[in-house]
Protein backbone atom coordinates (compact mmCIF):
# COMPACT_ATOMS: atom_id res chain seq x y z
CA UNK A 1 0.00 0.00 0.00
CA UNK A 2 1.13 3.29 -1.15
CA UNK A 3 0.46 6.69 0.41
CA UNK A 4 1.93 9.79 -1.57
CA UNK A 5 2.26 13.26 1.05
CA UNK A 6 1.28 16.12 -1.33
CA UNK A 7 1.19 19.41 -1.01
CA UNK A 8 2.31 23.10 -2.38
CA UNK A 9 5.88 24.02 -1.10
CA UNK A 10 6.76 24.89 2.39
CA UNK A 11 3.52 23.39 4.05
CA UNK A 12 5.46 21.58 6.30
CA UNK A 13 4.90 18.45 4.22
CA UNK A 14 8.85 17.01 4.10
CA UNK A 15 8.33 17.77 8.17
CA UNK A 16 5.00 15.61 8.28
CA UNK A 17 6.86 13.00 6.09
CA UNK A 18 9.54 13.07 8.21
CA UNK A 19 7.24 13.07 11.76
CA UNK A 20 5.70 10.02 10.15
CA UNK A 21 8.71 7.70 9.05
CA UNK A 22 11.67 9.45 11.30
CA UNK A 23 13.36 9.28 7.76
CA UNK A 24 15.97 11.54 7.02
CA UNK A 25 14.51 14.15 4.46
CA UNK A 26 15.69 17.61 4.04
CA UNK A 27 13.00 20.30 5.63
CA UNK A 28 13.30 23.76 5.26
CA UNK A 29 10.94 26.44 4.69
CA UNK A 30 11.46 27.57 1.08
CA UNK A 31 9.81 26.33 -2.18
CA UNK A 32 11.08 22.78 -3.81
CA UNK A 33 13.38 22.16 -0.84
CA UNK A 34 11.98 18.54 -1.94
CA UNK A 35 13.22 17.73 -5.66
CA UNK A 36 13.31 13.86 -5.99
CA UNK A 37 10.33 12.03 -4.34
CA UNK A 38 10.98 10.53 -0.49
CA UNK A 39 9.97 6.98 -0.19
CA UNK A 40 9.95 5.77 3.43
CA UNK A 41 7.85 3.61 5.75
CA UNK A 42 5.39 4.61 8.34
CA UNK A 43 2.82 3.03 10.19
CA UNK A 44 -0.90 2.90 11.09
CA UNK A 45 -1.70 2.16 14.91
CA UNK A 46 -3.76 -0.37 15.80
CA UNK A 47 -5.32 -1.93 19.88
CA UNK A 48 -2.72 -5.10 19.14
CA UNK A 49 -4.81 -8.43 20.20
CA UNK A 50 -1.64 -9.88 22.23
CA UNK A 51 -3.50 -8.06 25.45
CA UNK A 52 -6.46 -10.73 24.57
CA UNK A 53 -4.42 -13.60 24.95
CA UNK A 54 -2.33 -12.42 27.38
CA UNK A 55 0.97 -12.20 25.87
CA UNK A 56 3.94 -10.15 24.16
CA UNK A 57 3.70 -10.02 20.39
CA UNK A 58 7.11 -9.77 18.74
CA UNK A 59 6.14 -8.18 15.26
CA UNK A 60 8.50 -9.20 12.27
CA UNK A 61 7.80 -6.15 10.85
CA UNK A 62 6.68 -2.74 12.36
CA UNK A 63 6.67 -2.97 16.33
CA UNK A 64 4.38 -2.94 19.68
CA UNK A 65 4.63 -0.05 21.82
CA UNK A 66 2.12 -0.96 25.43
CA UNK A 67 0.28 -3.04 23.78
CA UNK A 68 -0.34 -0.68 20.73
CA UNK A 69 0.82 -2.16 17.52
CA UNK A 70 2.06 -0.47 14.56
CA UNK A 71 1.40 -2.07 10.89
CA UNK A 72 3.86 -0.45 8.26
CA UNK A 73 2.63 1.09 5.02
CA UNK A 74 5.00 2.93 1.91
CA UNK A 75 4.60 6.70 2.43
CA UNK A 76 6.14 8.97 -0.48
CA UNK A 77 6.68 12.39 -0.30
CA UNK A 78 6.88 14.26 -3.85
CA UNK A 79 7.84 17.95 -4.29
CA UNK A 80 6.10 20.75 -3.55
CA UNK A 81 3.10 21.10 -6.28
CA UNK A 82 2.20 24.95 -7.35
CA UNK A 83 -0.82 26.57 -9.81
CA UNK A 84 0.06 25.28 -13.38
CA UNK A 85 1.91 21.62 -11.84
CA UNK A 86 -0.55 19.83 -14.45
CA UNK A 87 0.82 21.79 -17.34
CA UNK A 88 4.38 21.23 -15.82
CA UNK A 89 5.39 24.39 -14.03
CA UNK A 90 7.58 23.33 -11.55
CA UNK A 91 8.53 20.45 -12.73
CA UNK A 92 4.88 19.64 -12.05
CA UNK A 93 4.20 16.73 -14.62
CA UNK A 94 7.65 14.74 -12.84
CA UNK A 95 5.95 15.06 -9.26
CA UNK A 96 2.60 14.31 -10.78
CA UNK A 97 3.46 11.13 -12.05
CA UNK A 98 5.66 9.87 -9.47
CA UNK A 99 1.92 9.55 -7.69
CA UNK A 100 0.65 7.26 -10.37
CA UNK A 101 1.00 3.90 -8.29
CA UNK A 102 -0.86 6.08 -4.85
CA UNK A 103 -3.83 4.31 -3.39
CA UNK A 104 -4.37 7.58 -1.55
CA UNK A 105 -3.44 10.82 -0.66
CA UNK A 106 -2.68 13.15 2.23
CA UNK A 107 -2.46 16.62 1.25
CA UNK A 108 -0.43 18.75 3.60
CA UNK A 109 -1.63 22.41 4.07
CA UNK A 110 -0.96 25.32 5.89
CA UNK A 111 -3.94 25.93 8.08
CA UNK A 112 -2.64 29.07 9.42
CA UNK A 113 -2.39 30.96 6.27
CA UNK A 114 1.50 31.74 6.19
CA UNK A 115 2.57 31.18 2.90
CA UNK A 116 0.89 31.99 -0.39
CA UNK A 117 -0.04 30.39 -3.20
CA UNK A 118 3.67 29.57 -4.41
CA UNK A 119 4.59 28.14 -1.12
CA UNK A 120 6.13 31.80 -0.23
CA UNK A 121 5.77 33.41 3.57
CA UNK A 122 3.17 35.58 4.27
CA UNK A 123 2.11 36.95 7.37
CA UNK A 124 -0.14 34.73 9.50
CA UNK A 125 -3.87 34.51 8.31
CA UNK A 126 -3.49 36.60 5.41
CA UNK A 127 -3.34 33.70 2.52
CA UNK A 128 -7.04 31.56 2.58
CA UNK A 129 -5.93 27.84 2.89
CA UNK A 130 -9.50 26.92 1.21
CA UNK A 131 -7.63 28.12 -2.09
CA UNK A 132 -5.24 24.96 -1.65
CA UNK A 133 -7.87 22.41 -1.35
CA UNK A 134 -9.27 23.75 -4.68
CA UNK A 135 -6.25 24.36 -6.53
CA UNK A 136 -4.49 20.72 -6.01
CA UNK A 137 -8.26 19.21 -6.90
CA UNK A 138 -8.12 20.53 -10.37
CA UNK A 139 -4.57 19.77 -10.97
CA UNK A 140 -5.18 16.77 -10.29
CA UNK A 141 -7.95 16.56 -12.09
CA UNK A 142 -6.10 18.16 -15.15
CA UNK A 143 -3.50 15.91 -14.77
CA UNK A 144 -6.20 13.45 -15.06
CA UNK A 145 -7.39 14.67 -18.33
CA UNK A 146 -4.20 15.28 -19.83
CA UNK A 147 -3.67 11.18 -19.77
CA UNK A 148 -7.10 10.73 -20.99
CA UNK A 149 -6.98 13.17 -23.74
CA UNK A 150 -3.92 11.76 -25.47
CA UNK A 151 -4.98 10.93 -28.60
CA UNK A 152 -8.61 11.13 -27.85
CA UNK A 153 -10.30 11.40 -31.58
CA UNK A 154 -8.12 7.79 -32.66
CA UNK A 155 -8.91 6.43 -29.27
CA UNK A 156 -12.51 7.23 -29.34
CA UNK A 157 -12.89 6.17 -33.44
CA UNK A 158 -11.29 2.95 -32.48
CA UNK A 159 -13.44 1.82 -29.84
CA UNK A 160 -15.87 2.13 -32.23
CA UNK A 161 -14.40 0.22 -35.09
CA UNK A 162 -13.12 -2.35 -32.50
CA UNK A 163 -16.95 -2.58 -30.89
CA UNK A 164 -14.59 -2.33 -27.86
CA UNK A 165 -17.30 -0.96 -24.56
CA UNK A 166 -16.62 2.44 -23.04
CA UNK A 167 -15.65 1.00 -19.85
CA UNK A 168 -12.93 -1.64 -20.95
CA UNK A 169 -11.01 1.54 -23.70
CA UNK A 170 -10.89 4.08 -20.67
CA UNK A 171 -9.67 1.40 -17.78
CA UNK A 172 -6.98 0.40 -20.81
CA UNK A 173 -6.25 4.17 -20.91
CA UNK A 174 -5.76 5.05 -16.82
CA UNK A 175 -4.72 1.84 -16.02
CA UNK A 176 -1.30 3.69 -14.83
CA UNK A 177 -3.87 5.50 -12.53
CA UNK A 178 -4.89 1.94 -11.05
CA UNK A 179 -8.69 2.71 -13.07
CA UNK A 180 -9.56 -1.01 -13.04
CA UNK A 181 -12.55 -1.78 -15.42
CA UNK A 182 -14.79 -2.46 -12.07
CA UNK A 183 -14.34 1.51 -11.47
CA UNK A 184 -15.04 2.49 -15.25
CA UNK A 185 -18.18 0.93 -15.45
CA UNK A 186 -19.62 1.88 -12.16
CA UNK A 187 -18.54 5.62 -12.79
CA UNK A 188 -19.72 5.33 -16.43
CA UNK A 189 -23.54 3.99 -15.29
CA UNK A 190 -23.61 6.74 -12.80
CA UNK A 191 -22.63 9.56 -15.03
CA UNK A 192 -24.47 7.95 -17.49
CA UNK A 193 -23.17 9.19 -20.74
CA UNK A 194 -23.53 8.40 -24.37
CA UNK A 195 -22.08 4.73 -25.16
CA UNK A 196 -20.37 6.13 -28.25
CA UNK A 197 -17.34 8.09 -27.24
CA UNK A 198 -16.71 10.29 -30.08
CA UNK A 199 -20.43 11.64 -28.86
CA UNK A 200 -18.43 13.47 -25.83
CA UNK A 201 -17.62 16.61 -24.97
CA UNK A 202 -14.93 18.30 -22.97
CA UNK A 203 -17.63 18.71 -20.11
CA UNK A 204 -18.03 14.68 -20.13
CA UNK A 205 -14.73 14.04 -20.50
CA UNK A 206 -13.88 16.63 -17.46
CA UNK A 207 -16.52 15.30 -15.21
CA UNK A 208 -15.05 11.64 -15.94
CA UNK A 209 -11.56 12.48 -14.79
CA UNK A 210 -12.83 14.31 -11.83
CA UNK A 211 -15.05 11.28 -10.66
CA UNK A 212 -12.09 8.87 -11.48
CA UNK A 213 -10.09 10.92 -9.93
CA UNK A 214 -12.01 10.79 -6.50
CA UNK A 215 -12.54 7.25 -6.62
CA UNK A 216 -8.79 6.32 -7.37
CA UNK A 217 -6.73 9.03 -5.51
CA UNK A 218 -9.17 9.52 -2.54
CA UNK A 219 -7.69 12.59 -0.50
CA UNK A 220 -7.94 13.26 3.68
CA UNK A 221 -6.42 16.85 4.64
CA UNK A 222 -3.59 17.62 7.05
CA UNK A 223 -4.35 20.90 8.58
CA UNK A 224 -1.19 21.60 9.37
CA UNK A 225 0.52 24.21 11.70
CA UNK A 226 -2.65 24.56 13.46
CA UNK A 227 -1.26 25.79 16.57
CA UNK A 228 0.51 29.09 14.53
CA UNK A 229 -1.47 32.09 15.29
CA UNK A 230 -4.96 31.87 12.79
CA UNK A 231 -4.22 28.56 12.18
CA UNK A 232 -7.22 26.88 14.90
CA UNK A 233 -9.74 29.57 13.68
CA UNK A 234 -9.24 28.72 9.68
CA UNK A 235 -9.23 24.59 10.43
CA UNK A 236 -12.97 25.16 12.53
CA UNK A 237 -13.93 27.31 9.01
CA UNK A 238 -12.58 24.38 6.40
CA UNK A 239 -14.97 22.25 8.00
CA UNK A 240 -17.65 23.97 7.37
CA UNK A 241 -16.46 25.11 4.03
CA UNK A 242 -15.49 21.40 3.00
CA UNK A 243 -17.82 19.10 4.48
CA UNK A 244 -17.03 15.71 2.55
CA UNK A 245 -13.45 15.79 3.78
CA UNK A 246 -11.75 14.53 6.36
CA UNK A 247 -9.89 17.33 7.83
CA UNK A 248 -6.82 17.12 10.57
CA UNK A 249 -5.95 19.20 12.62
CA UNK A 250 -2.18 18.94 12.97
CA UNK A 251 1.35 19.71 14.51
CA UNK A 252 4.05 17.77 12.32
CA UNK A 253 6.88 20.40 14.27
CA UNK A 254 5.23 18.87 17.19
CA UNK A 255 5.03 15.43 16.38
CA UNK A 256 8.97 15.16 15.31
CA UNK A 257 10.08 16.59 18.54
CA UNK A 258 8.09 14.10 20.26
CA UNK A 259 9.35 10.82 18.00
CA UNK A 260 12.94 12.35 18.24
CA UNK A 261 12.90 12.52 21.87
CA UNK A 262 10.95 9.23 22.38
CA UNK A 263 13.96 7.67 20.15
CA UNK A 264 16.64 9.28 22.23
CA UNK A 265 14.77 7.76 25.28
CA UNK A 266 14.58 11.21 26.84
CA UNK A 267 10.34 11.32 26.51
CA UNK A 268 8.20 7.65 27.25
CA UNK A 269 5.54 8.67 24.09
CA UNK A 270 3.48 6.62 21.83
CA UNK A 271 2.53 8.63 18.52
CA UNK A 272 -1.31 9.61 18.91
CA UNK A 273 -1.65 9.10 22.81
CA UNK A 274 -2.32 12.11 25.31
CA UNK A 275 0.23 11.48 27.59
CA UNK A 276 3.90 12.06 27.62
CA UNK A 277 5.82 11.20 30.27
CA UNK A 278 9.49 12.78 30.79
CA UNK A 279 11.55 10.05 31.99
CA UNK A 280 15.39 11.55 30.48
CA UNK A 281 17.93 14.22 32.11
CA UNK A 282 15.82 17.26 29.80
CA UNK A 283 17.24 20.71 29.90
CA UNK A 284 14.85 23.51 30.92
CA UNK A 285 14.10 24.71 27.79
CA UNK A 286 14.03 21.43 26.59
CA UNK A 287 10.84 20.44 29.58
CA UNK A 288 9.09 23.96 28.29
CA UNK A 289 8.97 22.76 24.60
CA UNK A 290 7.18 19.67 26.10
CA UNK A 291 5.11 21.17 28.31
CA UNK A 292 4.25 23.70 25.02
CA UNK A 293 3.36 20.56 22.75
CA UNK A 294 1.67 19.21 25.69
CA UNK A 295 -0.81 21.87 26.42
CA UNK A 296 -0.81 23.60 23.15
CA UNK A 297 -1.49 20.68 20.78
CA UNK A 298 -2.02 17.59 22.44
CA UNK A 299 -4.59 18.61 25.14
CA UNK A 300 -6.29 21.53 22.64
CA UNK A 301 -6.49 18.69 19.66
CA UNK A 302 -6.08 15.66 21.16
CA UNK A 303 -3.17 14.57 19.67
CA UNK A 304 -0.41 16.21 16.90
CA UNK A 305 -2.55 15.00 14.46
CA UNK A 306 0.06 13.01 12.65
CA UNK A 307 -0.86 9.17 13.93
CA UNK A 308 -4.59 10.22 13.72
CA UNK A 309 -3.84 11.54 9.83
CA UNK A 310 -2.16 7.85 8.64
CA UNK A 311 -4.77 5.82 10.83
CA UNK A 312 -8.05 7.47 9.57
CA UNK A 313 -6.62 7.74 5.76
CA UNK A 314 -5.82 3.48 5.61
CA UNK A 315 -8.81 2.61 7.70
CA UNK A 316 -11.67 4.79 6.90
CA UNK A 317 -10.80 6.57 3.06
CA UNK A 318 -9.72 3.25 2.20
CA UNK A 319 -11.87 0.90 4.12
CA UNK A 320 -8.92 -1.35 5.50
CA UNK A 321 -8.75 -3.64 7.94
CA UNK A 322 -6.29 -5.86 10.13
CA UNK A 323 -6.04 -9.82 10.30
CA UNK A 324 -3.21 -11.27 12.22
CA UNK A 325 -2.48 -15.42 11.15
CA UNK A 326 -2.52 -18.00 14.61
CA UNK A 327 -3.12 -21.08 15.60
CA UNK A 328 -5.67 -21.93 18.19
CA UNK A 329 -2.97 -24.12 19.95
CA UNK A 330 0.22 -22.12 19.20
CA UNK A 331 0.27 -18.51 18.07
CA UNK A 332 4.39 -18.56 17.78
CA UNK A 333 5.81 -18.99 14.86
CA UNK A 334 9.02 -21.78 14.05
CA UNK A 335 11.11 -19.20 15.48
CA UNK A 336 9.09 -18.41 19.00
CA UNK A 337 7.98 -15.01 18.08
CA UNK A 338 4.17 -14.12 18.77
CA UNK A 339 1.87 -12.96 16.53
CA UNK A 340 4.92 -11.72 14.44
CA UNK A 341 2.49 -10.79 11.26
CA UNK A 342 -0.41 -8.27 10.56
CA UNK A 343 -1.72 -8.04 7.82
CA UNK A 344 -3.40 -4.93 5.97
CA UNK A 345 -6.67 -5.99 3.92
CA UNK A 346 -9.83 -4.68 2.49
CA UNK A 347 -12.78 -4.74 4.39
CA UNK A 348 -15.62 -7.02 2.96
CA UNK A 349 -12.55 -9.99 2.94
CA UNK A 350 -13.46 -13.27 3.40
CA UNK A 351 -10.99 -16.41 4.56
CA UNK A 352 -10.21 -17.45 1.35
CA UNK A 353 -8.77 -13.84 0.39
CA UNK A 354 -6.62 -13.63 3.69
CA UNK A 355 -5.06 -17.24 2.55
CA UNK A 356 -4.23 -15.86 -0.82
CA UNK A 357 -2.97 -12.99 1.11
CA UNK A 358 -0.41 -15.07 2.80
CA UNK A 359 0.92 -17.19 -0.09
CA UNK A 360 -0.54 -18.47 -3.13
CA UNK A 361 -0.32 -22.38 -2.18
CA UNK A 362 -2.28 -21.39 0.47
CA UNK A 363 -4.83 -20.35 -0.68
CA UNK A 364 -4.96 -22.84 -3.47
CA UNK A 365 -5.83 -25.77 -0.98
CA UNK A 366 -7.84 -23.72 1.49
CA UNK A 367 -9.95 -26.41 3.18
CA UNK A 368 -11.38 -24.05 6.05
CA UNK A 369 -10.53 -21.35 8.67
CA UNK A 370 -10.44 -21.06 12.53
CA UNK A 371 -11.71 -17.65 13.93
CA UNK A 372 -8.76 -18.24 17.00
CA UNK A 373 -10.24 -15.93 19.45
CA UNK A 374 -13.69 -17.55 19.20
CA UNK A 375 -12.42 -21.20 18.17
CA UNK A 376 -14.98 -21.45 15.87
CA UNK A 377 -14.55 -23.02 12.11
CA UNK A 378 -15.55 -20.80 9.44
CA UNK A 379 -15.69 -21.39 5.55
CA UNK A 380 -13.70 -19.85 2.80
CA UNK A 381 -16.62 -16.96 1.97
CA UNK A 382 -16.63 -15.96 5.91
CA UNK A 383 -16.11 -12.09 5.93
CA UNK A 384 -13.63 -11.26 8.13
CA UNK A 385 -13.97 -8.59 10.84
CA UNK A 386 -11.13 -6.28 12.07
CA UNK A 387 -8.38 -7.36 14.32
CA UNK A 388 -9.53 -10.96 13.81
CA UNK A 389 -6.90 -13.66 14.64
CA UNK A 390 -7.09 -16.54 11.65
CA UNK A 391 -6.04 -19.78 11.67
CA UNK A 392 -6.07 -21.38 7.98
CA UNK A 393 -6.42 -25.32 7.52
CA UNK A 394 -4.76 -26.52 3.97
CA UNK A 395 -4.72 -29.66 1.92
CA UNK A 396 -1.72 -32.10 3.49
Amino acid sequence: MLIGVVGKPSTGKSTFFKAATLAEVETANYPFTTIKPNHAVGYVKIDCVDKEFEVQCNPRMGYCLNHKRFVPIDLLDVAGLVPGASEGAGMGNQFLDDLNQANALIHVIDVSGSTNEKGEPVDPGSYDPANDIKFLEKELDLWYLRIIRKGWEKFARQTKQENLEAYKAIAKQLSGLRVTEDIAKSTLQELNFPTNLEEWTEEHILKLTTRLREKTKPMIIAANKVDVSSGEANYKKLIEQFPDYTIIPCSAESELALREAAKKELIDYVPGEKEVKIKGDLSEKQKQAIDFIQNNVINKFNSTGIQDTLDKVVFDVLQMITIFPGGVNKLEDKDGNVLPDCFLLKKGSTALDFAFRLHTDIGKGFIRAIDVKTKRTVGKDHILKNRDVVEIITKA
